[in-house]
């Protein structure tokens, strides 16, 4: 009565954390900072992210999973741990339940080391669910019936599609490519294009301001601030729509090749109730504008945002905890 269900959506950009009866309670920054001398975490979440690029030698920023997989264990733990103490508290009559969300291509040893991490934090049980199957329940999907529903999941470290039907995952894909890859063409973009050096963050501003997935007929531009790669000193350019748009057709290219992939490799009976229902996209690459017109035109199957596209993962990864049972039986692994 008093077990608190916990979803997670361990993304390599953002941690979102859902409890049942409560909504998100928690959406941060996967980023910690660690004091280099002694190993101890000195900030995490949105606090260690406003120090990236901003510290000393002595503290260093890191996101602790690289491409939707763990890249450092201690320090997804320790992530995963503060986290779960915040909505649950030091001290513990009952443990919680989490299910914590891993991209569709990780090999056993990548899914384990996340079971493993938050088992840990939780100190009772703790499962995994492939982030496309989550994002399939939390966008409301009925997974549970024959009938073929697909969803495509555009993450900060991967990107994933996939065919569900029968609470289980019929077909899929995944690339590991997302919202830090989009990030960093931009940045290589300026710095051939301009010679100017601009960060991580600066970038994403970019992409969220004048990111397009299409040709957009909106003349927006922005002032962007950098270091210039020959003289050494700040400067400041106008980036334009356009130029961000021609930036970013290389990875969405990627994208829209995974997403086809699927499509090629999905049975007939589905394929016809894909085409009637379209495929949903959810995650935070679903933000971009343009994304659903360019994958309706690649691939001829309509292609709707979710609501709220950022928390389905985390969403459906609470909710999945109702329905475990049923999930696990519909699994090819245990």
């Amino acid at each position: 009565m008093f077990e608190k269900q916990i979803g997670i959506d361990l993304g390599t950009v953002n941690i979102l954390v859902y409890v049942r009866g409560q909504g998100i309670v928690i959406q941060e920054p996967s980023m910690v900072a660690i004091s280099v001398k002694d190993d101890k975490i000195v900030a995490v979440g949105s606090e260690a992210q406003v120090m990236l690029g901003r510290v000393p030698e002595a503290i260093e920023v890191a996101r602790p999973l690289r491409e939707g997989v763990i890249a450092d264990y201690w320090v997804t733990e320790a992530m995963l741990g503060f986290y779960v103490e915040q909505i649950v508290g030091r001290i513990r009559f009952v443990s919680p339940e989490l299910m914590v969300s891993t991209p569709v291509g990780v090999t056993s040893v990548e899914r384990r080391a996340v079971e493993d991490a938050a088992k840990k934090a939780a100190g009772k049980n703790a499962f995994t669910i492939e982030e496309p199957l989550a994002a399939a329940i939390g966008a409301g999907m009925p997974i549970d019936t024959p009938t073929g529903n697909m969803v495509v999941n555009i993450g900060g470290g991967t990107s994933e599609a996939a065919v569900v039907a029968m609470n289980g995952i019929v077909t899929s894909n995944s690339v590991r490519v997302g919202g830090l890859r989009l990030d960093s063409e931009i940045a290589t973009y300026v710095r051939r294009k301009y010679n100017l050096i601009i960060g991580e963050q600066t970038a994403e501003r970019v992409k969220i301001e004048l990111g397009s997935a299409i040709p957009s007929d909106e003349d927006l531009s922005l002032e962007v601030k950098g270091r210039d790669q020959i003289a050494g000193l700040p400067r400041t350019i106008k980036l334009a729509t356009q130029e961000v748009t021609e930036a970013l057709s290389e990875p969405l290219s990627v994208i829209v090749g995974m997403v086809k992939s699927v499509l090629e490799k999905t049975p007939p009976e589905l394929s016809s109730d894909i085409i009637d229902r379209g495929m949903i996209l959810t995650g935070g690459g679903a933000l971009l504008r343009g994304i659903d017109k360019l994958l309706t035109h690649e691939t001829g199957v309509p292609c709707y945002v979710a609501d709220n596209p950022l928390a389905c993962v985390a969403l459906g990864a609470g909710e999945a905890l109702k329905i475990r049972e049923a999930l696990a039986r519909a699994r090819s692994y245990d």
